[in-house]
């Protein structure tokens, strides 16, 4: 035992914090010390006994457990009897000489009497102590062994009035210091490992392999995930241990106490309820979840209620709040919120918990009497039983109970901290399986659904089949549109509620501050200039006083504009402009002046003379040219101040950082900060202290971030980079480098940024392989740190700091600002970290994404993300490559995230200003579903487009007015134009013959061989149906301005204008407004029609003309199935 160190500390500590209350009791709910004379504790040898309160104290003052071993706190002395190896570790606090702190005697057992002298001496100071009548003693404790029976027959001998304390040295020892804080902290971390990467990997694997395992297994096997090093945070595994055997239930049995047992039924797939609690050095912690699998929607319900109860508790853990108060105000808001879950609700909403695991004096129910103090720890925990399940496909999923439970730290104020901080929403507890054979059952009625649908439309079997085989690849898109359709109903209901609550609040007009030169004319300087009505610059008042009309004006700098001297001849001119209402064009200068209306004087011009009198040392003119000097100066000198007080004026006043003088706060070496303090990088070291982080560079500069201040901290590791980094997105700028900065970020090179292309290098090269090997250690090594750092400042921080790492798997081009980077999604944040300036946006603070330039001949398209707050710019994402279209889409569904999409860019300046000016009447008209290319508005033009053009009859005039130029839009809507009667005359085409086929190809054959010869002969024809007139080649120059005019009204015409240019240039005798029925009876005549019109162009170009038509008809053909 002599090995052993024994905190002196802290004994002293707690052994006057005992004597205190002991002499002067504090505990108003309590008075177990009062009229005591003295306390005794026994400590025997059973191992059975996992819990006592004489165990507690001894190892609350010692910091270890000593059997055997009997303790008496008299008036005037301490003593200690036990084995001898034990006198030795007692030795160390046996001279401690502290004011209040009696003296301590040590006893060593002697075996040859059986201690019965010693008993005697025990005894005898027990009487002296005090009246030596009244004996505080743990009367619940019961330790057998020889030892133990012989101490009870000589109390009892001694006949003293025994008087039970266990409850007030209970709350004695409740409020924790800092060493037993850190204590529970690390069993708390052991808990959430054993639970997160043990238990619940488990839990998921059973369910996943369909596996039957005993509830009595999986708690076995979390008692021995405690002993392996991958679940115990490297701590030493000799100090850990279960603070009770771990509780797994499900089935329909659940009983939520922690006196409760695993039982050997075998784990039901419906609600799992997990309790399990590890102990560090004796401290106890807790952590209770409840797992739903395939929950419905009563039950989600009832769950967030439960978390919503348990964080309404943690807000009522305050200092100085009755116990019986926090349970009181809990069942108000149950009934409040939901009266019938309180007969379903928990008798008790948790305990104080420490070296004990159950303090059962000090309770959250009822009637517990005890105030809530500072650092007390409780297991905070809420639950719902009896529940029913009507929807269960069994009878042991038919009843279920809901369970949640946490260590708690109480602060100096509420709400409480949570110590086991692991994830309980429904997202993250709730487990969503799906059968095959479900799956296969929706599939099939879907499908069934669809092949009516079809039949009724008219489509054909083969359609049906080829619909049926694309649907697995459709089924995500409609998914994807579905829930789109969703949040964009929930948007603009959110967003009204939101425009709501925050009312017609709008951004005051800053006031510039009148500067005032003087308050008095005695603070007016006596110097000579300003007696003899020369020009006069006072730098103490920053004012420049000018004669005017033989009087001292003081002007501050700050009225003047600007200045400027000139020399001409013998004078020397200064001319002063002063600031003045329309001085500034086209800026708003309301608040700039207190009194607009009042006369200002715009500007003053001074002349002296340069030749120097008989007598004078300097001519008049050096007044004016060391004034203009001066005014620079102040001039230059208040701007910068101005400046520098604009960049803080915004500032929101930062808490003091409050030092650690804890050698084990988490630091960083060797780290780089950007935005650069000084211009030349310099490196430092990054420390995590009580309520932020400090840097301090190797100048000695320090950068201060506050964890309060910190909105979002991430760690980008090394993988694929070629810096390793720790980034801080703040809440509030800070200042440094005489600059406000809101992202702060720390790194270090793990490689070579830049590589030497003139060294020889080779493949087999041994420096160069050594080289790579230590870049890959060096890379090991840093990131183990980084990681390190990381998880031990969210320990330290109670998870108010924690650390998003990007997804780089999910990435994607895109260029924020001016260069092309990788944006990286977080769980709540899309980054760009690499480079500088860096890319950083929230998903809580977004509104809606919208795309621009979505259209498939472009490879690029660009990415807007409006945000909640509307004054706030628009933040934009450019050349990101269409191919990551459907990623990026698919990756802010999931985010749930609503987006839309168009092929133009908008003026989002504009748009926001007109929602900032009227965001009712915006709501009113539809709100963001203008950005839909559904909506109505569109759908609107488009109907009135296809109106006009089936109003539209194309005469022979206007037909043959279209110039050889134009051809190539002819031809486009042409191709088109054919695609779509192919398309629709598809059920038709298919029913010819091959007589029919035979004779069109023959037809095709003739009319090549006729064009063919004209051409050789130089002749030129021109056919026409008798319904079209003959127009000369001279008359369709003289009315080509006039029909170009008429020509394409828009890029994005229907399918019916395109019909209606063929049908006209070709010369067919059908008109626009004829169905498509009739053109197919007529295709013979049609296809006569166009090869006549082919001959009738006439020059050398036709023959080119027709295959680049023939080529972009198979284009079109193809680029349209590929559109479809």
């Amino acid at each position: 035992m002599s090995t052993f160190v024994l905190d002196k500390e802290a004994f002293v500590r707690r052994i006057k914090r005992l004597y205190t209350e002991w002499k002067a009791p504090s505990i108003g709910h309590d008075d177990g010390l009062t009229n005591l004379d003295c306390i005794m504790s026994l400590v025997g040898s059973e191992d059975d006994v996992i819990y006592s309160k004489s165990m507690a104290m001894q190892i609350w003052l010692l910091g270890y457990e000593l059997t055997d071993t009997i303790s008496v706190f008299a008036s005037d002395a301490i003593y200690f009897l036990t084995s001898k190896k034990k006198i030795e570790f007692l030795k160390q606090v046996q001279n401690i000489t502290e004011e209040g702190l009696p003296e301590i005697k040590l006893l060593v057992r002697d075996r040859t009497d059986k201690d019965k002298g010693n008993f005697e001496k025990l005894i005898k100071s027990i009487q002296n102590s005090k009246k030596g009548k009244r004996l505080g003693v743990f009367t619940k404790d019961s330790f057998p062994g020889e030892f133990s029976e012989a101490w009870k027959q000589s109390l009892m001998a001694a006949k003293f009035e025994h008087v039970d304390i266990s409850t007030t040295v209970a709350y004695l020892m409740c409020p924790k210091d800092e060493s037993e804080i850190n204590n529970i902290r690390k069993a708390c971390l052991v808990s959430m490992d054993v639970f997160n990467k043990y238990l619940k990997d488990e839990i998921m694997d059973i369910i996943d392999s369909d596996r039957k395992v005993k509830h009595t297994k999986l708690s076995d096997g979390c008692e021995s995930a405690i002993g392996d090093k991958k679940y115990t945070s490297g701590l030493d595994p000799q100090l850990l241990d279960m603070a009770y055997p771990p509780i797994i239930q499900s089935g329909g049995a659940y009983s939520l106490k922690f006196s409760a047992a695993s039982d050997k039924n075998t784990l039901h797939f419906g609600v799992i309820v997990c309790s399990l609690g590890a102990r560090y050095k004796s401290y106890c912690s807790n952590i209770s979840r409840t797992f739903l699998v395939n929950p419905t929607e009563p039950m989600k319900e009832n769950y967030t209620f439960l978390i919503n109860v348990q964080e309404e508790i943690l807000k009522l853990l305050a200092p100085g709040t009755k116990l019986c108060e926090v349970y009181e105000k809990t069942l108000a808001y149950v009934r409040k919120e939901k009266p019938s879950m309180v007969e379903n609700l928990t008798k008790s909403f948790g305990f104080a918990m420490g070296l004990e695991f159950r303090e059962n004096s000090i309770v959250i129910g009822p009637k517990c009497q005890a105030l809530i103090k500072k650092n007390m720890i409780f297991n905070l925990h809420v639950g719902i039983s009896n529940l029913n399940n009507p929807e269960a496909a069994d009878k042991e999923g038919s009843t279920y109970a809901l369970f949640v439970g946490d260590t708690v730290l109480v602060g100096e104020q509420s709400p409480g901290s949570v110590m086991t901080p692991s994830k309980k929403k429904i997202k993250n507890i709730g487990i969503f399986i799906k059968d095959d054979s479900e799956e296969e059952d929706v599939d099939d009625k879907k499908a069934a659904k669809e092949d009516q649908s079809t039949e009724i439309l008219g489509r054909s079997k083969r359609n049906a089949v080829l619909e049926s085989k694309l649907r697995n690849e459709i089924n995500t898109e409609e998914k994807r549109k579905e829930h789109q359709r969703e949040l964009a109903q929930q948007l603009n209901e959110r967003a009204k509620e939101r425009l709501a609550k925050q009312g017609n609040s709008k951004e005051v007009e800053k006031v510039r501050k009148n500067t005032v030169s003087y308050k008095s004319i005695s603070q007016m300087p006596r110097e000579p200039e300003v007696k003899g009505l020369k020009l006069y610059v006072d730098k103490k008042y920053e004012t420049v006083i000018m004669p005017v009309f033989g009087i001292q004006v003081p002007f501050h700098i700050s009225t003047i504009k600007n200045i400027s001297q000139s020399v001409e001849g013998e004078y020397t001119y200064l001319r002063i402009n002063f600031f003045h209402p329309g001085a500034t064009m086209g800026r708003n200068e309301g608040g700039l002046y207190p009194q607009p209306e009042a006369t200002f004087v715009k500007e003053v011009t001074y002349r002296s003379s340069n030749l120097k009198e008989h007598g004078e040392v300097a001519p008049p003119s050096s007044n004016l040219n060391n004034a203009f000097r001066l005014i620079k100066e102040v001039q230059k000198r208040f701007k910068t101040r101005e400046a520098e007080e604009r960049e803080k004026e915004d500032l929101v006043k930062q808490d003091t950082l409050i030092l650690s003088q804890n050698k084990g706060n988490p630091k960083l070496k060797d780290l780089y900060i950007r935005p650069n303090i000084v211009t030349k990088r310099m490196t430092g070291s990054l420390e995590a202290h009580t309520n932020g982080f400090r840097y301090i560079s190797v100048r000695g500069d320090k950068v201060d971030i506050l964890y309060n201040n910190i909105r979002s901290a991430f760690f980008q590791p090394c993988d694929g980079e070629m810096i390793i980094l720790l980034h801080f997105h703040l809440k509030y700028a800070i200042m440094f480098g005489k600059k406000k900065h809101v992202d702060v970020q720390f790194y270090t090179e793990v490689g070579e940024i830049t590589t030497d292309l003139g060294k020889h290098q080779h493949m087999h090269d041994r420096d160069d392989l050594a080289a790579e090997q230590a870049e890959r250690e060096l890379r090991h090594k840093l990131k183990t740190a980084f990681k390190s750092f990381c998880e031990k400042v969210e320990l330290m921080t109670k998870s108010i700091v924690e650390f998003d790492t990007p997804f780089r798997e999910l990435g994607f081009p895109g260029a924020p600002f001016r260069s092309t980077v990788t944006l990286q999604p977080t769980s709540g944040s899309l980054v760009n970290l690499t480079e500088w300036p860096p890319f950083v946006i929230t998903l809580d603070d977004v509104e809606l994404v919208h795309f621009e330039r979505v259209q498939f001949h472009l490879r690029n398209f660009d990415m807007i993300f409006v945000f909640k707050e509307y004054n706030k710019k628009v933040a934009m994402v450019n050349a990101i490559p269409m191919n990551m279209l459907d990623h990026v889409k698919e990756w802010l569904n999931s985010c749930d995230i609503r987006y839309s999409e168009g092929v133009q860019s908008l003026n989002w300046q504009k748009i926001m200003k007109t929602i900032t000016d009227d965001p009712e009447g915006f709501f009113d008209q539809g709100g963001w579903t203008f950005l839909d290319p559904e909506s109505g508005s569109e759908a609107e033009n488009e109907s009135a487009e296809s109106e006009e053009d089936e109003a539209y009859n194309p005469t022979d005039a206007e037909t043959d007015e279209e110039s050889d130029e134009d051809s190539e839009y002819s031809e486009a809507s042409e191709d088109e134009s054919d695609d779509s009667d192919e398309d629709l005359g598809s059920d038709e085409e298919s029913g010819k013959d091959w007589s029919d086929l035979e004779r069109e190809a023959a037809e095709e054959d003739r009319n090549h061989d006729y064009q063919t010869e004209d051409k050789r002969n130089g002749k030129f024809e021109t056919k026409k149906t008798s319904k079209h007139s003959k127009h000369s080649r001279g008359e369709r120059e003289e009315q080509r301005s006039s029909s170009h005019s008429k020509k394409h009204k828009s890029n994005s015409s229907s399918s019916s204008s395109h019909l209606k240019s063929s049908s006209s240039k070709h010369g067919s005798s059908s008109s626009p407004s004829k169905t498509s029925k009739d053109k197919y009876h007529n295709r013979d005549k049609h296809h006569s029609s166009s090869s006549s019109g082919h001959k009738s162009s006439g020059n050398s170009k036709d023959k080119d003309r027709k295959r680049g038509r023939d080529d972009s008809r198979d284009n079109g053909h193809k680029s349209k199935k590929s559109r479809h």
